[in-house]
């Protein structure tokens, strides 16, 4: 009985030291590789909060600059209209040209700036108040000029508002050295181009084999590089019944862009 019984019992045998050596070796790789994966992510939440730290940083030292720059031109505001109250009506009348130039400025550098913290913008309203400031600050009263906008609303990016915001701000500029009356700013969409921005004027016009990529005027390299930034095309032709220039940007919908392969990929 007791040899049957015996028969039946299980044998255990203990895991040799080979066996105990592997997984020992196996639970040190892993607990070194746990501690490596928690080290990056240490690291990686450190980096991550230093750029952010940067980030702000940075922000507040852009508006600090910004805060400077208003309150510097509006002291040359001041400044010029109290030398106005004592120089010769001549003077004077010189002085509060420029007075007004310089709040222009002002005004016109705030617009460019103000859509720094908006996502999208409707962008017609924004071209007029832009206007109305550059108006103000490149014809003089009695000329008679102003800058009129044309075109249909439309919602677009501010990564597209504020490039075309300094874009229109280069052309009105150099428009309003030739121009003999109004200058237009038209807007436009259509199915096949999407949208198009175009700055006109009735000036002299453009002189013979002008090439804007050719251009060695520092206000055409800046709008070279703005329309390359928004993925856009610039083209120039002789303004309405042939008199003057016109400069168009065009761009594709703002739900999507071109890469630098020239392939579209969405915002």
């Amino acid at each position: 009985m007791s040899d049957s019984i015996s028969g039946q019992e299980s044998v255990f045998q203990l895991p040799s030291g080979s066996a105990i050596g592997r997984d020992t070796r196996q639970q040190n790789q892993h607990d070194a590789l746990t501690a490596e994966l928690q080290a990056a992510r240490a690291r990686e939440t450190a980096w991550l909060r230093e750029k952010s730290d940067l980030l702000q940083r940075q922000d507040m030292l852009t508006q600090e600059f910004e805060h400077r720059l208003v309150n510097g031109l509006q002291i040359i505001v001041s400044l010029l209209s109290l030398q106005s109250r004592s120089v010769s009506p001549e003077a004077a009348a010189q002085l509060i040209i420029a007075a007004r130039r310089v709040a222009s400025f002002g005004r016109v550098h705030r617009r460019l700036h103000l859509l720094d913290h908006q996502e999208s913008v409707e962008f017609k309203q924004y071209l007029q108040h832009l206007c109305e400031d550059l108006s103000g600050l490149l014809f003089q009263e009695e000329a008679g000029y102003t800058i009129i906008v044309e075109g249909a609303k439309i919602d677009i990016p501010t990564g597209f508002a504020i490039p075309l915001g300094f874009i229109v701000n280069e052309l009105i500029t150099n428009s309003a050295k030739y121009a003999k009356s109004n200058i237009t700013v038209r807007l436009e969409t259509t199915p096949t181009i999407g949208h198009s921005l175009s700055v006109l004027d009735d000036g002299s016009g453009l002189p013979a084999g002008f090439d804007p990529a050719e251009s060695q005027g520092l206000g055409m390299k800046i709008i070279g590089s703005l329309v390359n930034q928004i993925a856009g095309k610039l083209q120039f032709a002789p303004g309405e019944n042939g008199q003057g220039a016109r400069f168009t940007v065009t761009f594709c919908s703002p739900r999507f862009v071109i890469n630098g392969m020239g392939q579209l990929r969405r915002l």
